[in-house]
């Protein structure tokens, strides 16, 4: 099956690009503890559910996308991979710098409010997705990994948030971001050494 072939990448490095991609997600949901009213383990396995399924599957979206324009831009993945991951990086420390989190949510239990947060956290899954298809690494274990680890983070993140209030949300996407750029230095590092 197309999906299972390919080399295989470090589970290490899975965890991390993991981790990096769940911070979005880990904010919101720290952002959605603040604003929702009497908490119960329900509302928190919601919130994870959406947000675990959506960074699972947009990055097998993008794997396909990237397969199947992977022969256009096969001398080049490693610098697309680099400049992908570091963008997304950056664009996170960004915005966490600048205060632009999703902070002000009137009821993060809304379906329509949470489907948007669920895919506006996801986004940046969908161009690790078209990575890992330029890199030729098989999707399978990548996004299983990536969806309980994000579940994981946003089930937390939630009582977190519920808890603490709004103390980490910043510093939580600032390091998800370095988390990011560092991975991508570290594929262009060994593609060219």
């Amino acid at each position: 099956m197309l999906i299972i072939k390919g080399d295989s990448m470090d589970i290490i490095t899975i965890v991390a690009i993991a981790i990096g991609l769940a911070m979005d997600a880990f904010a919101a949901s720290i952002s959605s503890g603040i604003a929702i009213k009497n908490l119960k383990v329900n509302n928190s396995l919601k919130i994870a559910l959406f947000f675990g399924f959506f960074q699972a599957f947009m990055p097998l979206v993008g794997w396909f996308l990237g397969a199947r324009f992977k022969y256009l831009i096969s001398g080049v993945d490693h610098w697309i991979a680099f400049i992908l991951l570091s963008s997304i990086g950056c664009k996170m420390i960004y915005e966490a710098m600048k205060g632009e989190q999703t902070k002000k949510i009137i009821n993060p239990l809304n379906i329509y409010v949470l489907l948007g947060l669920s895919i506006a956290t996801s986004i940046d899954a969908l161009v690790i997705g078209i990575s890992f298809a330029l890199l030729n690494v098989s999707i399978v274990i990548p996004i299983i990994i990536i969806g309980i680890t994000t579940f994981i983070l946003s089930f937390n993140g939630v009582f977190i948030g519920d808890r603490l209030g709004n103390l980490f949300g910043k510093k939580v996407e600032i390091t998800g971001g370095f988390i990011l750029v560092g991975i991508g230095i570290k594929i262009l590092l060994e593609h060219l050494l």
